[in-house]
């Protein structure tokens, strides 16, 4: 079956950007930084997008344009006889499946309040209320899944590929006229002296290493790093471009998304909600809904806003839809000739099976697996998986963002650094193909090490640290 194929390279970065792009960068980063300090929290997070996520995201992208394959497929394809790093290609699959077991509720919720502020009936609007509602729950949810599955019945160029450039620009034109609102507020110097000056004494308050983990967290949270998320991205485009330069292009415009939404957000917490930054994951929903209901043409910016939440969580959405049906696709093919050679046909005569029949199956598996999340504050209420308040999302989120994440990028760059899989050779010459910021020998000791090493210090004290119960 040939490789479908990415239309240009700014449909590349736009939908690589828009993977990355999303509830991570509007939802989760705000009230992450509210809760871990506000500036200081910032600052690492940036480095460790630097030291951490810009080399991880170029062994991911590698691994999935060398391989030619999803992530089930690619360790396959590249690693020796014998090894066991295909495993992880499963395991990446369903990280991807239990990354929109709570995303799509997420985003179910973004798109709920956008209809709220429209339709002019946000006054009594309460996140608390919403979650409650297992039946808007449920439909916001599946809304999402029709949707985002629709779209990928098409062509890649013609769905996915278009879609998302669209959205995207439309993202980042909402965020600056957002931002220019946000500057003009009241106590916008407050907000923003909070946001973005690191205060030592917040950081202690929090801890120093729990911060440190919050960051990495977020770090790959916000990329998709260590799922394969990039790698299916990787796998359409040719070799024009060097991976490293690809993946800065691809962290800036991820990263000043999730700057330009703190500006957006903390001037207008500080002017309208008394500086209260710490409603944790409803800082994003009652904090903003609070905020636009007192502010003069407040139906208009908040629809805006929520326009632009809808926008952002989609192109996310989007994505890793892409990358579970590309997967799914790939293994459905594979079983099927399999059972053909068996009976005696030829490989040849097994006809793939079509973008719109594997996105039913996969849309029904997704919607099956967001409707824990759905009823996880409802009727699945009396599921407490960890610390007291804790639901199916905490549930979720665990096994992405603390585990499969860092965990992925970890297993990635042993795979791509060490002579036990894949190999450095083979990483360098596939990342530097092409024009662009090139990996150099000097980096190798960061690669091959000190990545490994962080990643592991961090995730061994994360977990030591964990609220269980």
């Amino acid at each position: 079956m040939s490789r479908e194929r990415l239309g240009s390279r700014l449909g590349f970065i736009l939908l690589s950007a828009g993977c990355a792009i999303g509830c991570g960068n509007v939802w989760k980063f705000p009230w992450m930084t509210g809760q871990y300090g506000g500036g200081g929290f910032v600052l690492i997070y940036l480095i460790c997008l630097i030291l951490l996520g810009l080399p991880c995201m170029a062994m991911e992208f590698a691994i999935g344009r060398a391989s030619q394959k999803s992530p089930v497929g690619m360790y396959q394809e590249l690693e020796k006889n014998g090894q066991k790093w295909h495993i992880h290609g499963y395991v990446a699959l369903f990280a991807n499946f239990s990354l929109m077991a709570f995303y799509t509720v997420v985003t179910g919720w973004m798109i709920y309040y956008f209809y709220k502020f429209a339709s002019g009936a946000s006054e009594n609007i309460s996140f608390v209320s919403m979650i409650s509602n297992w039946k808007i729950n449920t439909l916001f949810m599946l809304i999402v899944v029709v949707i985002g599955f629709t779209v990928l019945c098409f062509k890649l160029q013609s769905g996915l590929e278009k879609v998302t450039k669209v959205m995207m620009v439309a993202l980042l034109i909402l965020l600056l006229a957002l931002a220019i609102r946000g500057f003009t507020l009241d106590k916008a110097a407050e907000g923003l002296k909070f946001y973005l000056v690191p205060s030592m004494e917040k950081m202690k308050e929090t801890g120093f290493f729990n911060v440190l983990v919050g960051a990495m967290n977020q770090a790959f949270f916000t990329l998709s790093i260590g799922i394969g998320a990039m790698a299916i991205f990787g796998s359409y485009i040719g070799k024009e471009r060097t991976l490293m330069g690809e993946s800065a292009t691809i962290i800036a415009l991820d990263t000043f998304v999730a700057i330009v939404s703190g500006l957006i957000i903390f001037p207008a917490c500080f002017t309208y909600n008394g500086g209260n930054v710490n409603a944790g994951p409803a800082l994003l929903f009652d904090t903003m809904a609070k905020v636009f209901n007192s502010m003069n043409g407040g139906r208009i910016w908040g629809t805006i806003f929520f326009l632009f939440m809808v926008f952002a969580a989609f192109s996310t959405v989007l994505s890793v839809f892409e990358n579970i049906l590309a997967c799914t696709r790939e293994l459905i093919d594979e079983a099927r000739i399999k059972r053909a050679v068996k009976s005696g046909q030829s490989s040849e005569d097994v006809k793939p099976i079509s973008r719109s029949a594997t996105a039913v199956i996969c849309g029904i598996v997704v919607a099956i697996m967001s409707i824990t999340t759905a009823l996880g504050f409802n009727l699945w209420s009396g599921f407490v998986p960890f610390a007291e308040g804790s639901s199916f999302l905490d549930f979720w989120d665990f096994i992405v963002s603390t585990n499969m994440l860092p965990l992925g990028a970890l297993i990635m760059a042993l795979f791509c650094c060490h002579k036990f899989g894949w190999g450095w050779d083979n990483f360098v010459a596939e990342a530097n193909a092409g024009k662009g910021l090139k990996v150099k020998n000097w980096m190798k000791p960061i690669f091959c090490y000190v990545i490994p090493i962080i990643i592991i210090a961090l995730y061994i004290y994360g977990m030591i640290t964990f609220p269980w119960k």
